[in-house]
């Protein structure tokens, strides 16, 4: 991973993410989209695995649903973006086009 993708990353990431792990990801995963939307994913099941919304009368509420839709918006916007060191269209390149012939299974006289 050169400098100007680490870079992009920490820029969705944020700067508290940990360089050393994004190289590992990265080495594994071989894009930084991928790289990206892994740690991103990861965040967001942790947002899930506990309570979104937690209210002890008269004391407290604490109320996460906004941090999940963060979350979520912020996946979509690295699937959406452009990354570095990556093809344009890099989603076009896993979908494909099939043709066939319908022909009749049988014919009737």
């Amino acid at each position: 991973m050169d400098e100007f993708q680490r870079s992009w990353l920490l820029a969705q990431l944020g700067p508290d993410t940990d360089a050393a792990d994004l190289e590992r990801r990265f080495f594994r995963l071989r894009s930084v989209r991928a790289v990206a939307l892994e740690v991103l994913g990861e965040r967001r099941a942790r947002l899930l695995a506990d309570p979104l919304k937690v209210t002890v009368d008269g004391v407290v509420t604490m109320d996460l649903q906004e941090n999940l839709r963060g979350v979520e918006r912020q996946i979509e916007q690295v699937r959406q973006a452009p990354a570095p060191g990556g093809p344009e269209d890099e989603d076009d390149a896993d979908e494909a086009l099939a043709m066939t012939w319908l022909t009749p299974a049988r014919r009737y006289r």
